[in-house]
C-alpha cells in the first residue's frame, strides 16, 4: 500500500467522506427519478397529458 504519512488518517477520512457524500448524491437522484417517474404514471392514468403532445396552434 502506499504509504501516506503521518497525515494517513485525514486522507483516508477525507476520502471516505467524499465517498458518502457521493453515494448519498447518487442515492438522492435515484430516489428523486423514481419519485418523478411515479407522479408523472399517476398524472397520465388521469388523463393529463403535455402541452407539446397537443397539434401546434
Amino acid at each position: 500500500m502506499i504509504d501516506l504519512g503521518p497525515h494517513a488518517l485525514f486522507i483516508i477520512a477525507a476520502y471516505a467522506g467524499v465517498a458518502i457524500v457521493l453515494a448519498a448524491l447518487i442515492g438522492w437522484v435515484a430516489w428523486s427519478s423514481a419519485n418523478v417517474k411515479r407522479r408523472l404514471a399517476a398524472l397520465e392514468a388521469q388523463g393529463v397529458r403535455r402541452r407539446s403532445d397537443g397539434a401546434a396552434r
